[in-house]
């Protein structure tokens, strides 16, 4: 006789990996589509969208693929200690969201949401681009504090921009994927 908890937890896995391979086309493609934009990208948050709907691993994932696409067809160049460092830093946003979602980070409240979630898009992008920055200056051979001055511009614009996108995105987001989506936490 067959078990049916057998037949549900392959049809979880399979619908978890579905979304993991959505998500990372999701993130990737929107890359692309602001290639000429410096250091405004949506990836962070579908990043963290993902690990606040199919967990911490998913989320890691999603940041992973991402970063191991985008990172090795970039216009810009190819680094391999760069990459290992955006790779592994991107974790972060799909890691903290599937921490979040199990703490009940967001009680649903649009306002509360856009003032938690922007917050939480600044501090999670700062923490990344320190990694990234202080990664950079090694590879290029400068003092890791140069490569953090000259870094600021960029950050700011990176970390202003999480934080609006965050603050705007994700909560409404939040509301269709788990509508849509179901996710492990919805």
């Amino acid at each position: 006789m067959d078990d049916p908890s057998v037949g549900m937890e392959l049809h979880l896995q399979s619908r978890r990996a579905a979304a993991i391979a959505i998500l990372t086309a999701a993130a990737i493609s929107t890359n692309y589509l602001l290639i000429g934009v410096v250091n405004v990208k949506l990836m962070d948050l579908i990043v963290f969208s993902s690990g606040y709907l199919y967990g911490c691993l998913a989320g890691a994932m999603v940041g992973l693929l991402t970063w191991l696409v985008y990172g090795t067809l970039n216009p810009y160049g190819f680094s391999l200690p760069i990459l290992i460092a955006t790779m592994l830093s991107e974790t972060l946003y799909g890691v903290v969201g599937g921490l979040l979602a199990k703490r009940g980070f967001w009680g649903g409240d649009l306002v509360d949401g856009a003032i938690r979630f922007g917050a939480l898009g600044f501090l999670l992008t700062s923490i990344y681009d320190l990694l990234t920055n202080i990664v950079s200056g090694l590879v290029a051979g400068v003092p890791i504090s140069v490569a953090l001055i000259a870094g600021i511009p960029f950050a700011l614009i990176h970390e202003a921009s999480n934080a609006l996108i965050f603050s705007l995105g994700a909560p409404p987001l939040m509301r269709v994927l788990r509508r849509f989506g179901g996710g492990i936490y919805g």
